[in-house]
């Protein structure tokens, strides 16, 4: 009996169907930015078509777990590794797409903070009239940024002018129309916004990069469509765009 590793390698070495299938994806929203570009150049080589739906990590395991179907997760190795524990995918068809950093933003125009060090961190944050940053429940990098509050030990004090938004690009948005000063978040949903600037890194330990990998469901309709689509986000035009968007190759 073939082991559901084994099982998924076979399956990646099939030939691609002859007819047009539909891709159902539930994606982690900081890799948006890289994947709209390439959906459309997929449908050119292969002739299917790729229907994403983004949102939070915690959101799409929240939609998984109530029933919503889908041929391919994409978000960080261990919200997939909970979601694989639940049955949910296909053993072992995890597969790393890029690496990507938290950074800070102010809507473009806007003089940027010094953020070079913990320190000066601290200060841009306290003198902020307001921060946003993705829903610390939903979001990976809410979640880590929260805790960057919490290490400073000014958490209780920007708490009234803290703005939390189910995702990055939400706060992005905010940013962008002058809802919000400064933002937190993935420089992959920072960089494409033409109304943000990057004021750069979170500084030094107080940084968290982030993989973000691609897995196949375990109650695929399409399961060869979407393991020729994982394929296709590893080639070399993928990768290009993935680097244009801020994110770096994974470590194989």
């Amino acid at each position: 009996m073939f082991s559901k590793t084994l099982g998924f390698t076979l399956l990646c070495l099939l030939p691609v169907a002859s007819f047009a299938a539909e891709i159902k994806v539930l994606s982690a929203g900081a890799v948006k930015p890289a994947l709209a570009p390439l959906i459309d150049s997929y449908r050119a080589h292969t002739g299917d078509s790729v229907n994403i739906s983004y949102g939070a990590m915690g959101a799409i395991k929240d939609k998984i777990a109530a029933g919503e179907p889908a041929d391919l997760v994409i978000g960080t190795p261990e919200g997939l590794a909970d979601i694989e524990k639940q049955g949910k995918l296909v053993a072992g068809s995890q597969v790393s797409l890029g690496i990507v950093g938290m950074a800070l933003a102010v809507r473009a125009g806007a003089a940027s903070p010094n953020i070079s060090t913990p320190e000066t961190l601290k200060q841009a944050l306290l003198k902020a009239t307001t921060i946003g940053y993705p829903d610390p429940v939903k979001a990976t990098s809410g979640k880590h940024f929260a805790s960057v509050l919490q290490r400073l030990g000014i958490a209780d004090a920007v708490k009234a002018k803290t703005v939390t938004k189910d995702d990055g690009a939400l706060v992005a948005d905010a940013v962008a129309k002058g809802e919000i000063e400064l933002m937190a978040g993935q420089a992959s949903e920072i960089l494409p916004v033409k109304a943000l600037k990057l004021v750069g890194p979170l500084p030094g330990e107080l940084q968290k990069v982030t993989t973000y990998s691609a897995a196949v469901a375990a109650g695929a309709k399409s399961p060869q469509a979407a393991a020729a689509f994982i394929r296709f986000l590893k080639d070399n035009e993928a990768r290009a765009v993935f680097a244009s968007k801020g994110f770096t190759a994974p470590r194989e």
